[in-house]
């Protein structure tokens, strides 16, 4: 059955008619068009699909479209300041945290929303904060370097 999916995405309000079978995933994909979520595994073991879900980090393919209704959600695309990179994206690309790039988005957003809970995370509350994502390429500690380096950077804002 269809419905019609009422939140904030990015910012703005949207309307968006989804199937009850439908995931966070799919309406942020296939019914928006935002594709920079991307789908690894489809069932919550890789991180690709992370997303911030009234300010938490979650995995976009183990959310169901309806449970989006009213909430505020924040996709890769609403990370960055206009055209200015966000201080996680400019250090992942800095310190080198990408290679592939597939696994970024949803790293970026875990480290966003780590460093809007603590301002100055230790390398173990960074690992923590990221152990969902999976990196194939990387090897994590250029990603734990660069989101170090944002820390420090003027983006957290958090105690």
């Amino acid at each position: 059955m269809n419905s019609v999916i009422r939140c904030e995405i990015n910012g703005e309000e949207r309307e968006v008619l989804a199937d009850g079978r439908d995931t966070l995933l799919d309406l942020l994909r296939d019914r928006i068009g935002l594709t920079g979520t991307k789908e690894g595994c489809g069932n919550g073991n890789c991180g690709t699909c992370t997303v911030l879900f009234d300010g938490e980090p979650v995995n976009a393919c183990l959310v169901l479209a309806g449970e989006a209704s009213g909430a505020r959600i924040t996709t890769i695309e609403g990370i960055a300041h206009g055209n200015v990179l966000d201080a996680v994206q400019q250090a992942l690309i800095t310190h080198g945290g990408t290679q592939c790039g597939f696994c970024t988005p949803g790293i970026v957003i875990s480290a966003v929303a780590l460093l809007d809970r603590k301002r100055a995370p230790t390398d173990d509350e960074i690992r923590h904060a990221i152990a969902g994502n999976l990196c194939r390429c990387t090897g994590y500690d250029k990603i734990v370097e660069a989101i170090r380096s944002a820390a420090s950077s003027s983006r957290a804002s958090a105690p």
